[in-house]
């Protein structure tokens, strides 16, 4: 079992586009067996997180920028109930997405804005598999170029597809792959 962390816009116009899609990619993952992490925001993660919920899911983990619960609803309005645990960083936004990454074993992202990109180059500059969603718009349209630019058009842990369970067969295969020689601890 890993834990697939499902990043996205939480609001713009990528959620609307967005919001049929966030619902299959938790689905999917609820399918798998999988853990859920996400930033416990609102709009695409918490769709994510709600279709999760809904569909089985064992464990829907969010790391929160806020330093308590009394925090994260009262002063982010972040929502609490789709997620079993919930890990108050207090370390806002930035480093939320920071420890978010790191503790995710593959990402799958879904439109997006600029937390998004953060979370993408957090992604990029761990190793960490992610996995593009695609048909919601926002950044999740400019991360080839963005690639491009950056040098790292190759890349071997990025990954795209327009349908959740192929996207997240795509990144358990390369997670197998990875974790081959330790597959016992992922059971």
């Amino acid at each position: 079992m890993y834990q697939i962390c499902i990043s996205g816009a939480a609001k713009g116009k990528s959620v609307e586009e967005g919001k049929h899609i966030a619902i299959a990619a938790g689905r999917a993952l609820a399918k798998s067996g999988h853990s859920l992490m996400t930033g416990a925001t609102v709009g695409l993660p918490n769709y994510a997180a709600e279709a999760y919920k809904a569909a089985g899911g064992k464990m829907s983990v969010g790391i929160s920028p806020a330093t308590s619960k009394i925090e994260h609803v009262m002063k982010y309005r972040l929502p609490t109930k789709a997620y079993d645990v919930i890990v108050y960083s207090g370390m806002h936004y930035v480093g939320r997405d920071n420890l978010l990454i790191v503790s995710s074993d593959a990402v799958i992202s879904i439109g997006g804005r600029l937390g998004t990109l953060h979370e993408f180059t957090i992604a990029m500059e761990t190793d960490t598999p992610i996995g593009f969603l695609e048909g919601a718009g926002g950044i999740s349209t400019e991360i080839s170029d963005i690639m491009h630019a950056a040098g790292e058009s190759n890349s071997k842990n990025v990954v795209f597809s327009d349908n959740a369970d192929d996207l997240l067969s795509k990144l358990t295969g390369l997670l197998d792959h990875e974790n081959r020689k330790y597959r016992q601890l992922y059971e």
